[in-house]
């Protein structure tokens, strides 16, 4: 997740494609490119856009259905997770993803704002490295 607060957001309308997608993200527990998803759609059997899942990703990570991030490239990721906030240990391979917690970081982010008088903060971190089975 993305927030440290965790406002609450409105439902998706479960439409075909959406459930498509979703569908799809049910399959597998690592983060997934747009287009990787679009051919398992396609594999699945369901006729859906790249256009179409590029936006159905957009609207459930707004939502909070599922997050989204960027790969050491720069390349939007996305992957189905758990609701309470949490942070990410990727394999850099194989794409290999732990949901891990980081209270440090909590406590970090939120004296780093203090200090400097911000408010309604949020934070990302994400960690890449090489798993076990990749290594």
């Amino acid at each position: 997740m993305t927030s440290t607060d965790q406002p609450q957001r409105p439902a998706v309308r479960p439409t075909r494609q959406r459930r498509a997608v979703a569908a799809a993200l049910a399959g597998f527990d690592d983060f997934r490119s747009a287009q990787e998803i679009h051919d398992l759609i396609s594999r699945q059997g369901d006729s859906v856009g790249l256009a179409t899942v590029y936006r159905t990703l957009s609207t459930l990570a707004e939502a909070g259905e599922v997050d989204m991030l960027r790969n050491e490239d720069g390349e939007a990721i996305w992957r189905s997770c758990s609701d309470t906030h949490h942070h990410h240990l990727v394999c850099r391979t194989c794409g290999a993803t732990v949901e891990v917690e980081g209270p440090a970081v909590e406590r970090w982010a939120s004296r780093i704002a203090e200090e400097h008088a911000y408010a309604e903060i949020s934070h990302t971190l994400e960690i890449f490295g090489t798993c076990p089975a990749c290594r």
